[in-house]
């Protein structure tokens, strides 16, 4: 069951791939024009699963917290540009891997720390974190490491970040805060009809970008597929391995080290995706957002699987909360 998820989005991307006209156009609207709506959908959907505790858990955990942001925004975007380098991308498959790397954890994160049995109130707490901080810091990145490779406007893309993230998401809050005593009282039901609309809309987006990128995966596709998993495999390497240095004197257990492992690998794809189509226009850009999408659902179920089959000292901390909308 953990490594559902994961094979139905790479079956999306295969059969998108395979037969891309079936899923460019319906009833003469193109799929990709789509995407920005769904992915709001699925923010308004993530909004309304938070609560005032889960923004008090970011003044709690400080520590992890920060390591888990300053490595979302620092480390991965350079990782980014890195691996575009690497493999010789063009220009906008480079941008691609950039914004990838300059956006928030994605909410998916959440689902996967729920399966490894890691703790998710501190994963909701990072991905909450992390995506307030990213009307600021996502366009500040593209201008600064995408802006030589394809046109950036800063202020389009922080205008976008609210309107496809924030917006929905403090919406989805506020809806939560007026009634939460019925979202209490039907939490579980709640949390699997949301978690399987929101896998239905990834799944979605991947058949409209993939299919709409078929020609580049043909041509580029084996380098884009090495560079996103080597991108998504070294945010777990380096989110894990960072706070088991700082643990000495962060207080950063085993639990801490695999929840930001997870929080920092997983990217919020669904976000580069809405970005790259709905304010720089290019499916092009929008593809690797879509490949790191696939492997990276794909990867954090079989991690999850690992973790969960060893669990960590029994002195750390337990896992609390349920599991969040995934994007």
């Amino acid at each position: 069951m953990k490594n559902l998820f994961g094979f139905a989005v790479l079956g999306c991307a295969v059969v998108a791939y395979l037969f891309p006209g079936a899923f460019t156009e319906w009833f003469g609207v193109k799929l990709t024009s789509l995407v920005v709506p769904a992915i709001q959908l699925i923010m308004f959907g993530m909004g309304t699963t938070l609560g005032a505790a889960d923004f008090i858990r970011v003044v709690r955990r400080p520590w992890a917290v920060a390591t888990a942001v300053t490595l979302q925004f620092v480390f991965m975007p350079l990782i980014g540009f890195a691996l575009a380098k690497m493999f010789a991308l063009d220009a906008e498959l480079a941008a691609g891997f950039i914004l990838v790397g300059s956006v928030a954890g994605g909410t998916a994160s959440n689902v996967i720390a729920f399966l490894a049995k890691a703790d998710v109130a501190l994963s909701v707490a990072m991905t909450c974190c992390s995506t307030l901080l990213s009307p600021l810091a996502t366009p500040l990145l593209m201008k600064l490491l995408a802006g030589r490779l394809v046109e950036v406007d800063a202020s389009s893309l922080m205008a976008g970040v609210v309107q496809i993230v924030v917006a929905p998401v403090a919406a989805g809050a506020a809806v939560h805060a007026l009634l939460k005593a019925q979202f209490a009282a039907h939490k579980r039901a709640l949390d699997a009809i949301l978690s399987a609309f929101s896998m239905a809309g990834i799944c979605f987006t991947i058949l409209a970008i993939v299919a709409s990128g078929s020609d580049t995966i043909r041509t580029a596709g084996c380098a884009v597929a090495a560079a996103a998993i080597l991108h998504n495999l070294s945010g777990y390497a380096l989110g894990y391995w960072t706070a088991r240095l700082l643990g000495r004197w962060s207080r950063l257990d085993e639990l801490d080290a695999r929840t930001i492992a997870i929080e920092v690998g997983m990217q919020n794809s669904g976000m580069a995706s809405a970005l790259a189509l709905g304010v720089m226009d290019s499916a092009r850009i929008a593809l690797p957002a879509n490949v790191f999408s696939v492997w990276m659902n794909f990867s954090g179920s079989i991690l999850a699987d690992i973790f969960s089959k060893h669990a960590p000292p029994a002195a750390c901390k337990q896992t609390a909360g349920a599991p969040q909308t995934p994007s």
